[in-house]
């Protein structure tokens, strides 16, 4: 069982410069999309409940830049950054957000259930845990059909506690499913410390038992996120099995909203500064400085090209029309 955790010591000098950009801007994306969002939830122009995934960015960009397109990802109610790391269309995303006809759903799923099965995202689900044995299934009919095809499984520490979330391990270690479960341990199920929840603070032991690999890691150091998913799917495509990554990582906002939940007394202002101090984007933002990857004209630049990107995406939301009403009944049944 291995359980250390990464601090910014995994190498870039087998990356090449121009993935390392990439990954650097879809963090950019993922924070800025949510940051906006914050805005009209809070400003009531959003009415549908949304889970922000700020602070978490590394998890989903670093998973995602390891995968194939036609790898299957399959995520909860706090799936934006699973979205767009995979490759789904910001513009449909936020449509969806706002129920209009453009989104990705066609406006009936909202922000906890959308979908992008042209970049292997079958869809996401508001149950906790729904996820995992669909993910399971989805990677044993890979193998069943012969194709080198893996499943991806983005789930919180909250999901452990549910009964699906051990027999979907046992039968991936089983079957030997070539499915990887990205457990982003956030330290909090909804609105309860992990402390409050479980006689100890091992969620990686839950899946070493299994049989199967559970490394640790910092869920804030993207590369630590990237070269471990990295060598849990080379493992699934040889047939060597599932693996459990545990990603330590933390959510600025609030369970759900746009607030920081620190007027409740669910967490304190001092854990709150000292995540946001080991903000993933950053930390990358710096190494890739020091690097000479970027320069601080090209980080100008790119934080930009964001800004209007996802400006852009709001504007064409705003614009779209809702669902006419008389297709409400619409896409309930299969024809």
């Amino acid at each position: 069982m291995q359980t250390h955790l990464s601090t910014q010591a995994e190498s870039t000098t087998d990356i090449p410069a121009e993935m390392l950009r990439s990954m650097y801007v879809a963090m950019l994306r993922i924070r800025e999309t949510e940051e906006r969002l914050a805005d009209m939830v809070a400003a009531g122009e959003i009415r549908c409940p949304v889970h922000l995934y700020i602070g978490e960015e590394a998890v989903a960009v670093g998973v995602c830049q390891a995968l194939e397109t036609d790898d299957y990802i399959f995520g909860n109610h706090r799936s934006h950054g699973h979205y767009l790391a995979k490759g789904g269309d910001l513009r449909a995303m936020v449509a969806e957000v706002l129920g209009k006809e453009t989104g990705c759903s066609r406006g009936r799923g909202g922000s906890m259930h959308i979908a992008a099965p042209e970049v292997g995202l079958p869809g996401t689900s508001a149950m906790v845990g729904a996820g995992l044995p669909l993910a399971v299934g989805a990677a044993i009919a890979c193998a069943m059909q012969g194709t080198a095809k893996v499943a991806v499984v983005f789930f919180g520490d909250g999901a452990t506690e549910e009964g699906g979330f051990y027999e979907s391990l046992n039968l991936a270690a089983f079957r030997k499913a070539p499915v990887i479960f990205v457990c982003e341990n956030n330290l909090y199920s909804s609105h309860v410390h992990i402390r409050d929840r479980r006689p100890a603070d091992n969620l990686d032991a839950l899946a070493a038992v299994h049989g199967m690999p559970a490394p640790r890691i910092d869920g804030n150091d993207i590369l630590a996120v990237y070269h471990t998913t990295s060598e849990a799917v080379a493992r699934a495509r040889q047939g060597h099995g599932p693996t459990f990554i545990e990603c330590r990582t933390y959510r600025w906002r609030g369970h759900v909203g746009p607030n920081y939940d620190i007027d409740k007394g669910l967490r304190s202002p001092e854990e709150l500064a000292e995540w946001q101090a080991r903000c993933p984007i950053q930390s990358f933002e710096t190494r890739l400085l020091h690097q000479g990857v970027l320069t601080h004209a090209d980080v100008t630049h790119l934080r930009q090209c964001v800004t209007d990107e996802v400006a852009a995406a709001i504007a064409f939301a705003r614009q779209s029309p809702y669902p006419d009403p008389n297709t409400l009944h619409d896409y309930v049944f299969a024809p």
